[in-house]
């Protein structure tokens, strides 16, 4: 099957996907298109605007994974406007741009995943942990639990610590990098979560032949 990952990151979700794919993913960020393609030689990676791409490539593709950027939709954002007086910003509506291209033009399968939002959502999506997904099958929620690390300590601490706990939980080592590893690793979806999602959108596919 063909697979588009957009806003890869360093391919938390594609992590456990295997390599019985042919897999491109697109990264605007050289420095972390740079780390994905060192975890996943195989894959095809593109240095490139991802909501562009998509407009212009979705057709060539049997499954589409986006997770367009969040902070203008999520609640930390929000409630840290709030409290500090922070400038609001304005909601990146290309996330649903981007849902309604594919619900309304691609013929495989999709899902747009982001986070639970400060707003009610405008399309209704799947909710799994603190995650919402949309797409064009079925996603059971597999039962997952809540995703949280607890953490005590102080502030430097708590950073080094979470680094740590979010490395052994998605089984990513960074420690060669020099990147903010606590901000790419929190943008992760968990690994057997995007593995539950493909075999979801395998599932229907395959009922389709």
């Amino acid at each position: 099957m063909k697979i588009l990952n957009l806003y890869a990151g360093i391919g938390g979700n594609r992590k456990l996907w295997g390599d019985d794919h042919e897999i491109t993913a697109i990264e605007n960020v050289p420095e972390i298109a740079k780390i994905y393609q060192d975890f996943f030689p195989k894959d095809k990676v593109i240095i490139a605007d991802a909501h562009k791409y998509l407009l212009e490539h979705y057709k060539e593709f049997d499954f589409i994974w986006s997770s367009p950027p969040c902070p203008s939709h999520s609640r930390l954002r929000k409630n840290f406007s709030c409290k500090v007086g922070a400038k609001p910003v304005y909601p990146d509506m290309k996330l649903y741009e981007e849902i309604l291209l594919l619900q309304g033009y691609f013929k495989g399968k999709y899902v747009v995943e982001n986070v639970v939002s400060w707003y009610e959502p405008l399309i209704k999506p799947f909710e799994i942990q603190r995650h919402y997904f949309w797409s064009n099958f079925y996603i059971n929620d597999g039962d997952f639990k809540k995703d949280t690390i607890n953490l005590t300590g102080g502030r430097n601490e708590l950073q080094e610590n979470q680094v740590k706990r979010l490395q052994h939980k998605h089984q990513f080592d960074l420690s060669k990098y020099k990147i903010d590893k606590r901000l790419v690793l929190r943008n992760c979806v968990n690994p057997e979560l995007g593995l539950h999602i493909l075999q979801e959108a395998l599932r229907e596919h395959k009922s389709l032949f």
